[in-house]
C-alpha cells in the first residue's frame, strides 16, 4: 500500500513493534511533562492513549512526530531513531504515517480535495489528474459523498471535518495513523459511526492506529489495547480487563466512575476486549 521505495522500506520489526519508545523526557522550560516515559505501538492494531486533562497525551504524540523537542530517551518508529535521524531517513519515515489532528485542523481556503492534495504535492511527483483521481478515491473511502471533495471547511458539519481530515491522513497510503481526539465535539451517533469507520480501516487496510481519546465508548468499542498516562509516564496498558484491576486513583475514578459504568461495567470484568474475543474465534 505504501508507496515507499523498497530500499527505505524498513519493516516493523521481528517483534511487530512499529514505534518503540523508551525512557522519553519531555519538558517545558522548567515543567517536566513526561519522564522516563516508555510505550510500545503494534503493528496491526488500534492503541488508545488515555489519562487526565493537561497530563502530556498531545505532547507525547507530537514528540513521536517530530513537533516536540525530546531531553532524553529514544523513540523508534519502524526501527529508525526518528529523532536522530538524517533528512532522508526522516522523509522514509513521514511517508509512512498520517496525522488527524485536534479539530481537524483542514486548511480553510482549500477545499476537501485540495487538503487531501496537499500530502502529494509534498511527498509524490504525481500529474494533476492523477492527484484529483486518489483525492476522491480516499473521499469515498471515508464515507464521504462525492460532492463533498468541492466543498470547504465552513461548509462542512463536525463529523464531516473529521472524515475529510481522515481522507487527508490516508493521502499516502500510510501504514499507521495517528489520531488525536478523533471522536471529541461528535453526538454519540456521530462517534460510533466513526469508531466503526476506523475499525473497517484497520482491518480492510491493515492500518495500526494510536489513537488519543478521552471517550469510554471508545475505548471500549474500538481499542484493541490501553495505556493510561499519568505522573509524567505509562502507568499502565493492556486490555480493558487490565484497567479495570488496576489500583490507581485517576484509574480507578476513570474505569470505574459514574459514566463509567453506564459504558464499560456492565460488560466486564469478565468480558474480553473484543479483539481477544476474535483472536480467540480465530
Amino acid at each position: 500500500m505504501s508507496s515507499m521505495p523498497a530500499d527505505t522500506a524498513s519493516t516493523a520489526g521481528d517483534d511487530g513493534i512499529i514505534i518503540r519508545a523508551r525512557d522519553v523526557d519531555v519538558s517545558f522550560g522548567e515543567k517536566k511533562i513526561l519522564e522516563h516515559l516508555s510505550l510500545d505501538v503494534r503493528r496491526g492494531e488500534i492503541l488508545g492513549f488515555v489519562g487526565p486533562s493537561g497530563a502530556g497525551k498531545s505532547v507525547l504524540l507530537r514528540t513521536i512526530l517530530g513537533l516536540n523537542a525530546k531531553q532524553g530517551g529514544t523513540i523508534e518508529v519502524f526501527g529508525i531513531d526518528y529523532h536522530a535521524a538524517s533528512e532522508r531517513e526522516k522523509l522514509s519515515v513521514e511517508r509512512r504515517w498520517g496525522v488527524l489532528f485536534q479539530h481537524g485542523a483542514l486548511f480553510s481556503s482549500l477545499t476537501v480535495r485540495e487538503n487531501i492534495e496537499v500530502p502529494m504535492r509534498e511527498y509524490l511527483d504525481l500529474s494533476p489528474k492523477l492527484r484529483e483521481d486518489l483525492a476522491r478515491l480516499k473521499i469515498d473511502l471515508v464515507g464521504l459523498a462525492p460532492d463533498a471533495a468541492d466543498k470547504y471547511p465552513s461548509e462542512l458539519s463536525g463529523g464531516m471535518i473529521k472524515r475529510a481530515a481522515l481522507a487527508r491522513a490516508l493521502a499516502l497510503d500510510p501504514e499507521i495513523v495517528f489520531l488525536d481526539e478523533p471522536t471529541s465535539g461528535l453526538d454519540p451517533i456521530g462517534a460510533a459511526d466513526f469508531d466503526q469507520l476506523i475499525m473497517t480501516l484497520r482491518d480492510t487496510l491493515g492500518l495500526s492506529v494510536y489513537m488519543v481519546t478521552h471517550d469510554l465508548d471508545s475505548l471500549f468499542q474500538a481499542c484493541d489495547r490501553i495505556a493510561v498516562l499519568g505522573d509524567r509516564k505509562v502507568l499502565v496498558e493492556g486490555p480493558l480487563s487490565k484497567m479495570l484491576d488496576y489500583d490507581h486513583p485517576w484509574v480507578k475514578s476513570y474505569f470505574h466512575g459514574k459514566r463509567a459504568r453506564t459504558v464499560v461495567i456492565p460488560q466486564a470484568p469478565s468480558q474480553e476486549m473484543p479483539s481477544e474475543k476474535s483472536a480467540g474465534a480465530a
